[in-house]
């Protein structure tokens, strides 16, 4: 078969196509069925076999969320800490929308720091610490723009 042919069967497809006997017979006799059926008390089709498996994901899943909550919440106030003890000179704008940035972007750049020391070779932590440092320098900028 060649491209030509394939091309004229697929034209062919397009075009309507009557079926071999009527549908409105099937479609009414169904119909009819489901009216008749409705009468009757109607189950759970998509009932789960096992219900305590979906409460189980939730607990899990729940459990999974805390957990990952909790390590984040304790290694945050450890990193906080950190970034005010090993920060090489602290600076704290007045105003207090631009002090709350400098304290991230401070605990950000020494997360960095730490982690360039366990992989020096990383061009993405190198990215990162670059653009962690520009930020700060566009925010002491601001603190400087601002008064």
């Amino acid at each position: 078969m060649n491209e030509f042919e394939w091309r004229q069967q697929m034209r062919k497809l397009r075009g309507p196509v009557t079926p071999h006997h009527d549908l409105w017979d099937n479609i009414d006799a169904a119909l009819e069925d489901r009216d008749e059926g409705a009468t009757r008390p109607q189950t759970a089709r998509h009932a789960s076999p096992h219900p305590w498996l979906a409460a189980a994901a939730l607990a899990g899943a729940f459990l999974l969320a805390g957990s990952i909550g909790l390590h984040l919440y304790r290694n945050a106030g450890a990193t906080f800490g950190d970034a005010r003890a090993l920060a090489d000179a602290p600076w704290r704008p007045s105003d207090p929308r631009l002090s709350g940035a400098a304290i991230e972007l401070d605990a950000a750049r020494i997360e960095l720091q730490q982690a360039m020391q366990q992989s020096p070779d990383s061009p993405s932590l190198q990215r990162l610490l670059a653009r962690t440092e520009q930020q700060q320098t566009q925010l002491r900028h601001l603190a400087q723009e601002a008064g």
